[in-house]
């Protein structure tokens, strides 16, 4: 699958005031200006949009009008092609001059086009401003540099992009030889992991809930964004994933909201943070969890959830 991680950095032109998480927030000043660059039918709503499922706006913000999930699916929507990344620090008062950086994870084909369209995007964004208004104006921002996996691609001082030809891919690694040696790893829930585990919202994380969740990620990515499921044994995995044992953890669950303007209403984000300790015989898990510490795991990966970072302890 195709894969790329774009890091923009940027310098705020005027005081702003971000919220504590800044995921949502970044995506919503996202996706209306690249919708606003795009879209060449401005009174037209995306659902009756004859362009829908043609337009790369549809494709990344609003995938299931664009696409069907893929046969043999049991899922109700094709997963989005993005994840935001955003600053994970608590600061929310910015000046002017203050550096600002977040990122954008993308699968499939989309890294084909939407690079293209980023200096665009980032200059109406930085035009608009995000964040609350201070004396009637969002913080506004110019975009210095963006990166491509670790590569600076565009500078404000050349002005040109160089992307590289051959696009990096992300697959399912092999598991160990020694599958079933016993091992320890760390995970870190850095921002809040949603997941649901027989109709309910997960309040807790034994080993084979999150085996549960990083299986669907697998699998609903790569099929709609590769073109074939990953051959895994998924109910083996489930049930060997029961004996995996907890040994410490710090798990919390944090509280948080957004404002929603299609619902006019504060919606969601909560979910578990903090970090839990896993022993047991992981060899054969390990490409599931380096998979999803690519991608995000669980519920609304899109405005950012669900980011985590792995330890190995032993």
């Amino acid at each position: 699958m195709l894969y790329g991680r774009y890091e923009f950095r940027c310098r705020f032109q005027s005081d702003a005031r971000l919220p504590l998480y800044k995921g949502s927030t970044i995506r919503g000043a996202f996706g209306h200006a690249f919708k606003s660059v795009v879209c060449i039918l401005k009174h037209q709503t995306c659902e009756t949009c004859l362009l829908k499922t043609q337009c790369i706006y549809t494709k990344v913000f609003e995938t299931p009008l664009a696409d069907s999930p893929p046969a043999g699916m049991r899922i109700a929507d094709v997963p989005h092609p993005f994840v935001i990344r955003p600053p994970l620090t608590t600061r929310m008062a910015f000046k002017k001059g203050d550096i600002f950086v977040f990122s954008l994870l993308l699968f499939g084909d989309v890294n084909h086009q939407l690079p293209y369209f980023f200096i665009r995007i980032l200059e109406r964004m930085g035009y608009s401003g995000i964040g609350k208004k201070i004396n009637d104006q969002m913080g506004r921002f110019t975009m210095e540099t963006v990166s491509h996996n670790g590569r600076i691609v565009y500078s404000q001082e050349d002005q040109k992009l160089q992307m590289d030809e051959d696009l990096p891919r992300l697959t399912l690694s092999t598991p160990p030889e020694k599958a079933d040696s016993g091992n320890r790893v760390m995970i870190q829930l850095k921002t809040p992991l949603r997941l649901k585990f027989q109709n309910r919202h997960a309040t807790k994380l034994p080993f084979h809930i999150l085996t549960r969740a990083m299986l669907r990620r697998v699998s609903t990515i790569l099929k709609s964004y590769n073109g074939s499921e990953p051959p895994l044994d998924y109910r083996g995995l489930t049930q060997r994933a029961e004996v995996v044992r907890t040994v410490d953890s710090t798990l919390h669950w944090n509280n948080l909201k957004r404002y929603s303007n299609r619902q006019k209403q504060k919606t969601p984000l909560d979910g578990m943070m903090g970090t839990i300790t896993y022993e047991g015989a992981l060899g054969e898990f390990w490409p599931l969890i380096e998979f999803c510490e690519k991608t995000n795991v669980g519920a609304k990966t899109a405005f950012g959830l669900g980011e985590i970072t792995v330890v190995k302890l032993n």
